[in-house]
């Protein structure tokens, strides 16, 4: 007669094991719910930081301010100009400096990578001041005014400081939608007879136009919101060279009453268009490249 036989050590060993490792994973959700409820516990310090400056402006708004703010209309109008043509010159001569380094390996890669990072880094009034001391008097601005030309305290020298600190950004940016572009697709491309100039404007740019919009817009916010230098290369001249940022400080910096109310009202609208500037690169940016393979 057949009798039913215990199961080996080995497994029996092995059920505990199976067991043990479910227990494991039956407990490491409740750890790691505690974990996240830590993490966002510990994070408010510095989201109430974060927030309550911005949450105090907006407090301070009233419908006053923003008949105070009709005065500062020139600096509006200024700003997005010039904060218009600096993204036009950043795409320009930015998209082939982005498009050399995703393509291409070369001595001083590196050193070139800390040059366009450079301005990431460097305070904007060390900036102005070196743009100052290159364009201005001192430099090849001397020899522009035998030629009756001047680039400092002008119009020009806000956009050439917007440029300066704001075109890193659209490097950056369009750099990384060059590198997700597929090499295969761009050697098919160029197997059907597509040339390299077709091949960018009829494959690359397509597929990395999330990624150059998000840096477009980035750069545009980056050039509305500059201050540094532009104060020190184009100086706060009404009318002329007073970008709202510029705006914002000169009639705070006089302590009246009346400039404290248009300092606000300024400050409130560059916080609106900054936020609604970063979650629109945000969308944009955050958009993967999909491809499905064709039979």
């Amino acid at each position: 007669m057949a009798t039913a036989s215990s199961p080996p050590r080995s497994s029996r060993q092995a059920a505990r094991r199976a067991e043990s490792r479910a227990g494991d994973h039956r407990v490491r959700p409740e750890r790691r719910s505690s974990l996240v409820y830590l993490a966002a516990l510990a994070s408010l310090p510095l989201l109430i930081y974060l927030l309550a400056p911005i949450l105090g402006l907006m407090a301070r708004i009233t419908p006053r301010s923003y008949a105070c703010c009709w005065e500062a209309a020139s600096a509006l109008r200024l700003s997005l100009f010039t904060a218009s043509i600096s993204l036009v010159i950043a795409i320009l001569i930015g998209t082939p400096v982005a498009y050399w380094l995703s393509h291409y390996h070369f001595r001083g890669k590196d050193v070139i990578d800390t040059l366009i990072d450079l301005p990431l880094v460097l305070p904007p009034v060390a900036a102005g001041l070196a743009l100052l001391l290159l364009y201005g008097q001192q430099g090849f601005g001397a020899l522009l005014a035998t030629h009756d030309l001047r680039l400092s305290f002008t119009r020009a020298a806000v956009v050439m400081a917007q440029v300066f600190v704001a075109s890193p950004f659209y490097v950056k940016q369009a750099r990384a939608g060059f590198e997700a572009v597929p090499r295969e697709l761009r050697l098919a491309s160029a197997t059907l007879g597509a040339g390299p100039l077709r091949t960018f404007f009829r494959v690359t740019v397509p597929l990395a136009g999330h990624a150059l919009i998000a840096g477009a817009v980035m750069t545009w916010a980056r050039a509305l919101g500059e201050f540094g230098a532009t104060l020190m290369f184009a100086g706060a001249f009404p009318g002329r060279t007073e970008t709202m940022p510029v705006a914002i400080y000169t009639p705070a910096s006089a302590g009246t009453e009346e400039g404290l109310r248009t300092s606000i009202a300024l400050a409130v609208v560059l916080v609106v268009v900054s936020f609604a500037v970063i979650v629109l690169a945000r969308r944009l940016a955050g958009r993967t490249l999909y491809l499905t393979p064709t039979a």
